[in-house]
Parts: C-alpha cells; structure tokens; sequence
C-alpha cells in the first residue's frame, strides 16, 4: 500500500522507485522459490505453524492463544485451520513494540513490512482481540498504550496517516523524504485520508465498549478528540481550503495532488473533503463517499464516549451536529442513478454533480459498509451498491481463472486483493458466497500460509506483500466470526 523512493543510476540521478513496484520485483524474483500449495486432503501434521518461535514474539495473549485452539479444533479442513493459526496472531507475533510496567504504556505497531505506524492499519491490526480484552489484563494493557500513542500522533499532525517509532525523528520514509507539505518531526508520511482519524475513535469506542475500562481517556485523549473533529471542519472548506496541501514529485499520478497539492475543485456542501484514498491513492473527486459515510458512525460514537467519560454534553453535541451535517450531504449528493437503474452510493463526488463510479478493495469501500457500521447488511442502497461492485460494471472487478473479486488502481489492472474478498464474506448472509470466498482465500496463498495485499487473477503466485499484517488479522476475524456465528460452515468449509 506504500512507495519507495530511492536514488538510481550514474551519480545520484534521481528517480522515483514506487514500492508496489518493489514488492513485486521481489514477489516475482522468489517464483521459482515460493513453496508449491499444498494437495487438497493433506495430512493434519504436513502443515507447519509458520509462528515465530515462542521466545520471538512480539507480544503474547493467553486470551489468543486459548481461542486459536478453540477456533482451530473446529475448522474441518487443514489447510484452513493452518492459515488461521499464521495469520489470526501475526500481529502480536510481529508488529508489537510494547512498553508497560509501572509506567504509562505505549504500543507502536508497524504494519509489517514498514518500519512505521499507519493510524488505520494499527486500529484494523488489533481489532479483532477486542472481544478478548476484558479477561487478559495484558492485552488491556496493550490497547491502552495504543490508544494513548495514537492521540499522541493525532496532536503530532492530525493530518499525517503515518507515524514513526521516534516522535523526534526526522528521517521520514525513504519515498516521502521530499514531499512538497509540511513535515514535522516523527512523521513518516503525510498524506490527508479522513479514515486515518474515524478508525482511531472506532478503536477507542470498541475497546471502551469491550472493556468498560475508561483509564485510556484522559486529557490528552480529550484534546486529540478535539483536533479531530475541528480537523474535519477545517476540511469541509466552507471558509476556504484550510492549510493542508501535498505535492510528490512522482511518476504516478496517484501520489500527489492537483492544483499545488490541494486537489481538485470540490463545492463545500458539507461533506469532508479526503485528499487520499485508504490505498494511500489520491482521489479525483474531493469528496470519499465511504470514509464520510464512516465519519458520521465514527462522531456519534465519539459523541457517546465524550458524554459518558468526559461528561461533556456541549463537545458531544458538537459531534452530533457535524454527524447530522455530513449524513445530510451525503444523502444529498453522495447517491447517483447509473444507467438509468435505481440509485447506489457513488465511490467519490464533488458537489458539482460528477460522480465516479466504482469500488476499491481497501476499507472502508463501498462493499465494506456494513462492516464499519454506515447500514445494515439488507439496506436497498447497500445492496444495490454491493450488487454493482461484485461485477464486470466495476472497472476493478477482476474475473479469472484462480478467483474473482475486487482489485484497485494501487495495484494496477487484474490483481485482486483477499482483502476484498475477506469484507464479502464478513459482510455476506450467503453460506455459498462465503463459501466460495474461504476457497478462494485458500487457494490463492502461494503456499505462504499468509494474506497478500494482492495476487494476480489467474496467477495467484504473483502477489504483492508476502507481510501484510491487517489483511492476516482480518482473515482471523474473518474466521473467528464464522466460528461463532457459523460452525457448521467453517466444520464442512
């Protein structure tokens, strides 16, 4: 989901070295190394934990540890329950860098196979250990450093949608070392993607909820809360185009921004503007139909936690107000007709009356609605909007050989992402297309054990990001849901 910029060629000629490109030098260079699938029907023993030794783990979870052995007792097919053993722990295994004791905790955690922390993958990396929370005091402890270290970031930059280790440093990331925008000290990139702020309050408001533990909210929680909502006025632009601009001297067109890094022109009718994608794309029109969709859940839950916690009704009104605001325009100009049909949510608008028309595999998407808690599963709209993204009147809807399922400009044409896959599933009501999605889930790992960010359709040993360390935990929600709510599935699966 990253670049990489490097510098190339006879004395220092520069030239920009996209990082998807990266990978799939690397991806494409191991080919002949990848281990081969294993045969349908294999025995139990043939499929080796691809856990890090015990004593290199990152992070441990009796809570985990017990419901991986519960979960994986009750998948009938090897394969499947190996999988779930990799991926349902690779964050704890990998990507945690926790502090505890005595002292305040703090948790940084990277997305894997970057040395820095995305808001969003950090929240979606640890979402699914939620639930357990309440009866392991250490992995309570974990949230907390978490929810802390991204409040923290939040006052750092609230416009940042990366972070590094060292609040002090000044080493950003290698692609993003000379990005025309403000950078600050332990900022890793800085581009300005509304999800980044909506999946810290739903991390916050789960783990609330999980744990009725209100220790993490303190002051500085507070204060970061603030940030976030008068950041989001700030974008609604009504009185301009605030501070925030972006500009990268890149091959790609999606890595910077139109119109010296402010993008393109948007009405202010309310919505909030996005400048990136959660892919780290940029939009074409300024207005990111989900992620203000996944603004208005995310301010009515800040707008509960500020009245409960905080016990301050003037700050949780204001949540409300900007909630009902934003949900006003979207119903407004965020729904278009296309070809004549029956009206579907647009991917992205601009007040002016252009709409795009299509779906990205990354969440919040429009097929991942339901997931994030914008509508219920059987909404006309949703359903009508889902019934588009799963076909050929998607530009990313990739049918092959190996799967079909939905893909994305960041990796480019034919690369479907189980990322996409995994959020059909999850927000699926069909034992057949859940189902189908588990098989392909499970023939498309190249014999790695773990999700990619992308395989191509009629290939999958062509893929990108061998770690990937929110797709592995959404795989693991994936199953743990099915486990509760759909044994008999996962049993015959």
């Amino acid at each position: 989901m990253r670049e990489l910029r490097g510098t190339f060629g006879p004395k220092g000629g520069t030239s920009i070295y996209a990082r998807r490109e990266f990978l799939k030098t690397a991806a494409y260079g191991a080919l002949a190394l990848a281990t081969p699938r294993l045969p349908a029907g294999a025995a139990v023993e043939t499929f080796i934990s691809k856990r890090p030794p015990l004593a290199k783990r990152k992070f441990t979870s009796h809570a985990v540890e017990e419901t991986i052995a519960r979960v994986k007792a009750g998948i009938g097919d090897p394969e499947l329950a190996w999988m779930f053993e990799n991926c349902y722990p690779n964050t704890l295994d990998t990507t945690v860098e926790f502090t505890g004791g005595s002292a305040r905790p703090d948790t940084f955690i990277i997305t894997g196979d970057i040395d820095a922390m995305w808001l969003r993958d950090s929240a979606c990396q640890v979402w699914p250990y939620l639930p357990l929370a309440k009866n392991d005091s250490e992995l309570q402890k974990m949230f907390q450093g978490l929810i802390g270290r991204q409040a923290r970031c939040i006052l750092l930059d609230p416009y940042a949608n990366a972070f590094l280790p060292d609040p002090e440093s000044t080493k950003a990331l290698e692609w993003a070392v000379a990005d025309l925008t403000e950078m600050r000290p332990g900022i890793a990139e800085r581009k300005w993607e509304v999800d980044s702020l909506c999946y810290c309050i739903r991390l916050a408001h789960g783990y609330w909820k999980a744990t009725g533990d209100n220790d993490p909210f303190d002051n500085e929680w507070a204060a970061a809360m603030r940030l976030v909502v008068a950041t989001f006025r700030e974008q609604q632009r009504k009185h301009g185009p605030g501070p925030y601009h972006f500009q990268r001297r890149a091959e790609s067109p999606s890595d910077t921004q139109a119109l010296e890094g402010y993008g393109n022109p948007a009405r202010p009718v309310g919505m909030i503007y996005s400048m990136f994608r959660p892919s780290d794309d940029a939009c074409l029109y300024s207005f990111y139909v989900p992620s203000n969709l996944f603004a208005v859940v995310s301010l009515r839950q800040l707008a509960e936690m500020t009245e409960e916690i905080r016990k301050d009704a003037e700050f949780a009104t204001e949540c409300r107000a900007l909630a009902a605001e934003v949900e006003a325009a979207l119903a407004k100009y965020g729904r278009g007709k296309l070809r004549e049909g029956e009206q579907l949510w647009a991917f992205e608008v601009d007040g002016y009356g252009n709409q795009l028309f299509m779906d990205d595999a990354n969440i919040p998407g429009l097929l991942s609605l339901p997931y994030l808690g914008c509508c219920a599963p059987a909404d006309a709209v949703y359903q009508r909007t889902r019934r588009f993204a799963l076909s050929e009147n998607n530009p990313y809807f990739f049918q092959g050989s190996a799967a079909q399922g939905i893909g994305g400009p960041h990796e480019g044409l034919d690369m479907i992402w189980p990322m996409a896959l995994i959020a059909q599933a999850l927000t699926s009501t069909d034992d057949a297309e859940i189902r189908r999605c588990l098989h392909w889930l499970k023939t498309t790992h190249a014999g790695k054990g773990f999700i990619h960010e992308s395989f191509h359709k009629d290939n999958p040993v062509k893929f990108t990001r061998e770690w990937f360390a929110w797709a592995n935990s959404l795989f693991g929600e994936l199953i743990v849901k099915l486990s509760a709510e759909r044994p008999k599935l996962l049993q015959t699966a």
